[in-house]
């Protein structure tokens, strides 16, 4: 079941060590867009999944993230948000993972239970040959020999 939240405000996300991120809600409009962001667009065709995921994440997070608390400069003075700030803030793991798993993971399962739902029409498996044989005419060679 698909559960709608119709609420349009943006919400805090806590995602450890004293960060909080404030969000808008990832709609079809910001992963659209996201996925039109030069940065992903320039990204190679040989890049790894990893890297691809890197650079939506970044994507989607410099249109969602309009505020945060506990991000500061080396000095520990909050800075404002910046895509420059997101970006460096999303190269650190532990808060790639966090906003990955709090922010884009539910809208990413349901495009995967949507992808898996309906079989690809050219997938790895669109142009393979049964190669199995039913039992019943494996028994009927055997006694012809």
């Amino acid at each position: 079941m698909i559960r709608l939240d119709l609420s349009a405000e943006p919400k805090w996300l806590d995602l450890g060590a004293g960060l909080r991120l404030h969000v808008l809600p990832v709609t079809t409009a910001i992963m659209v867009a996201a996925r039109t962001d030069p940065a992903v667009e320039a990204l190679p065709e040989e890049a790894s999944r990893e890297e691809q995921a890197l650079v939506m994440a970044k994507a989607v997070a410099r249109r969602v993230v309009i505020g945060w608390e506990g991000v500061g400069d080396a000095g520990g003075n909050p800075v404002p948000v910046t895509p420059e700030g997101i970006d460096a803030a999303l190269d650190i793991w532990p808060v790639f993972e966090a906003f990955q798993t709090r922010c884009l993971a539910p809208h990413l399962m349901l495009d995967a239970e949507k992808n898996a739902s309906a079989p690809s029409p050219n997938g790895s498996s669109a142009g393979a040959k049964a190669t199995a044989r039913p039992a019943k005419a494996r028994v009927r060679t055997a006694r012809r020999g």
